[in-house]
């Protein structure tokens, strides 16, 4: 891409529509968000923001002759070929009310020069950090961004429900959360741990498995 380039955005989704309004705020010529079935003509690059099993199709329906992108986190290049092929994955959440995505990662990849040229062009006006994941760790690199924020909200969900057996609601937990969260993004993982076991205090999590069972048998598993 180049000062003055413009893009298509298919896909009338929340990520069509946040991706939309963020690069048209910053200066970005924009086509859409445009629906199903658009060629993407008269723009220089293309970018699909529609469902993992709907890219295939929604790429037949373009244009040839521009870089063409898709945004899912797990998918490899191949549901574009035949085109200039590239992909700009946001690793972040797109609420319904839009989405900020300044320093935020994103996963790019692309299949010639140009093409990852467009991918990270497009991080970069959106204020991204790009970085470069290829096609066959893509669905290591989707599995741990879920366990990063899916597996996360599963936990705290257990926390919130055996807190609650004891009369502590979820706002209680929270200042702990963030400030673990903080920890691990600061130490990591092993330095970041505290608590009984990393102290190991074996009686103590002994004393927690039996309350599990006792309380919230459901979770002892876990």
């Amino acid at each position: 891409m180049h000062d003055g380039s413009s893009v298509a955005i298919v896909g009338q989704g929340r990520l069509g529509g946040a991706l939309t309004a963020a690069l048209r705020d910053a200066g970005v010529a924009v086509q859409g968000p445009l629906g199903r079935g658009a060629d993407g003509a008269g723009a220089d690059v293309v970018l699909l923001c529609v469902p993992d099993g709907e890219i295939e199709r929604a790429a037949a329906d373009v244009a040839p002759g521009r870089p063409v992108g898709h945004c899912s986190g797990a998918t490899t290049l191949a549901p574009l070929a035949g085109h200039e092929a590239f992909s700009l994955h946001p690793l972040m959440t797109v609420p319904d009310h839009g989405a900020a995505f300044a320093g935020a990662t994103a996963a790019i990849a692309g299949a010639t020069p140009r093409a990852v040229d467009a991918a990270r062009d497009l991080a970069d006006r959106l204020g991204m950090r790009a970085i470069e994941v290829a096609d066959d760790d893509r669905a290591a690199y989707h599995a741990a961004a879920s366990m990063a924020s899916n597996f996360l909200v599963a936990l705290e969900g257990a926390a919130e429900e055996l807190a609650a057996t004891a009369g502590v609601d979820r706002a209680a937990l929270v200042p702990l959360v963030r400030a673990t969260v903080e920890n691990w993004a600061a130490a990591g993982a092993e330095r970041a741990l505290t608590g009984p076991i990393a102290r190991g205090d074996e009686e103590t999590v002994a004393r927690h498995r039996a309350a599990i069972g006792a309380k919230a048998p459901d979770l002892l598993a876990l």
